[in-house]
């Protein structure tokens, strides 16, 4: 554990009491004519030897990979960027741009895709979102994004992988 986790762990537990209870991630209704993701149901350990510890730490510790590390966040080909636990389709390319935060950022994703919740832990409420099939952590949702729809998906590189249009998807795991 480092520091940085401890810090923001003693913040968010001093500021407990003055926050209203948040509950586990929830996915919201899917769209008409999308198709529900159903969740596995597996420990989180059990994804450990699955993705690189770095990618562990972020996905199922909630940990945040440093600004301008990751190599998607530069990533500009077709195709879509997947979960990198179970492997589900999570954000199209055509959906991505460039934030200036260093951090792979999407106006929206898949539809049906993500689960969401409130996140104290830097003592501003933030919407965090997970993947809904394995609930791994992804990122944030921020409202500075481009129109029309004003939202940013900030992602953690490490929680996601990038298949090229030309390439198959991989099979789901988990």
């Amino acid at each position: 554990m480092n520091r940085r986790t401890v810090l923001q762990g003693l913040v968010a537990m001093a500021a407990l009491p003055l926050l209203p209870a948040c509950s586990r991630a929830t996915a919201p209704p899917s769209p008409a004519g999308t198709r529900a993701v159903a969740a596995l149901d597996h420990p989180e350990a059990f994804w450990r030897d699955k993705v690189s510890p770095a990618a562990y730490e972020v996905l199922f510790e909630e940990d945040t990979e440093r600004a301008f590390s990751s190599p998607l966040d530069k990533e500009k080909r077709e195709g879509t960027f997947i979960c990198a636990a179970c492997y589900l389709p999570l954000f199209d390319s055509a959906h991505k741009f460039d934030s200036g935060t260093g951090w792979p950022s999407f106006t929206q994703p898949i539809a049906g895709r993500m689960g969401t919740k409130r996140d104290f832990v830097l003592l501003i409420p933030r919407t965090e979102y997970h993947c809904t099939r394995c609930g791994g952590h992804q990122g944030h949702i921020f409202d500075d994004g481009p129109p029309p729809l004003g939202k940013r998906w900030c992602n953690n590189g490490l929680a996601l992988r990038f298949v090229p249009r030309n390439e198959s998807l991989p099979a789901l795991r988990g």
